[in-house]
């Protein structure tokens, strides 16, 4: 693997994220503080990618970029073909219910949902009848090992088991990207290594784009095709 951005195959030839001259700066106009300078970069459909840096890199405003979640200050931005920076608060909503899926650290688990429930709710959004979400929601928790567990609470999960809902959640719509921001953060190792096994046996599956945010040089380097390494919101070598 190299840290060059190169084509992965010829027949990806329409990126699934180009950025050009992308910044986020956050504070007044006045003083503003840089999360993001100037990033121009392509990721094409079905790469797995590690953005790499230290905290305050700016690789969880990148990702949070790419979701969908925030704006861009400026520059230009486009996931999948569409430009983000254009879109209406309601699109975007759209936008990430039908093509993005998101991993947290922090798993953002509803502690009042079963795991069911939870893997549920971006059905929901989409407009899925009970029926269908049920029944996905149930083949997505036993495909990630969580079968005999679809009416537990968070409460009554492992920290890896929590983990493997909220994997399920963000791909029981099976999203053409799939984001992920150091999901394995808050795991032992050897339960770290299971869940990431479990997100990589289907990325690779469905061919799915795949971007990790880590700060793990070695999962980076494991579980991903390319590095991407960014510090002080920059690119870096």
């Amino acid at each position: 693997m190299s840290d060059v951005q190169a084509l992965p195959n010829e027949t990806a030839v329409i990126p699934a994220v180009h950025c050009v001259d992308l910044v986020k700066a956050y504070g007044s106009t006045s003083a503003p503080v840089y999360a993001l300078r100037g990033v121009t970069l392509d990721i094409f459909t079905g790469e797995r990618v590690a953005l790499l840096g230290k905290s305050g890199s700016g690789k969880s405003t990148l990702l949070n970029l790419l979701g969908g979640i925030d704006r861009p200050t400026s520059g230009s931005l486009e996931v999948a073909g569409r430009n983000l920076g254009r879109m209406s608060g309601r699109e975007l909503a759209r936008f990430r219910s039908a093509t993005v899926g998101m991993i947290f650290q922090s798993f953002n688990l509803i502690p009042s949902r079963t795991a069911w429930e939870n893997v549920e709710l971006p059905m929901i959004f989409a407009g899925r009848t009970p029926g269908v979400r049920r029944a996905e929601a149930r083949r997505a928790l036993e495909a990630v090992g969580l079968g005999e567990r679809l009416r537990h609470r968070p409460s009554q999960l492992s920290g890896g088991e929590a983990q493997r809902v909220a994997v399920a959640r963000a791909l029981v719509n099976r999203p053409s990207i799939l984001l992920a921001d150091e999901p394995t953060g808050n795991l032992d190792s050897a339960t770290a290594r299971e869940v990431i096994d479990v997100v990589t046996e289907h990325v690779r599956a469905r061919s799915t784009t795949f971007i990790l945010v880590t700060h793990d040089e070695e999962l980076a380097r494991t579980c991903t095709d390319r590095v991407i390494r960014l510090k002080d919101g920059e690119l870096a070598p």
